[in-house]
């Protein structure tokens, strides 16, 4: 399965790259799950997107939660949540 990925705000700063076209192990069913493939590629990704780190994930431009499937061209993007004022 090949997706896009977008990363935003800190995460596009510690992982040095705004998109990436990936192609995907069988295994990578979900949003949870292509986030966990990614840590798995060590430093800057794991650090980028720590479990423990608060992080809001859009696919195909809707926010979803990690056990979220994912589908054969998506859209899944990572970001920091948002505050204003």
């Amino acid at each position: 399965m090949k997706i896009t990925l977008r990363f935003f705000a800190s995460v596009r700063e510690v992982v040095g790259t705004g998109s990436e076209v990936l192609t995907l192990p069988a295994a990578v069913l979900t949003v949870g799950d292509v986030r966990q493939f990614l840590r798995d590629r060590g430093d800057p990704w794991a650090l980028a997107l720590n479990e423990g780190r608060a992080l809001r994930m859009a696919l195909n431009q809707e926010m979803v939660a990690a056990d979220t499937a994912i589908t054969d061209g998506c859209e899944l993007a990572f970001f920091p949540p948002v505050t204003g004022g």
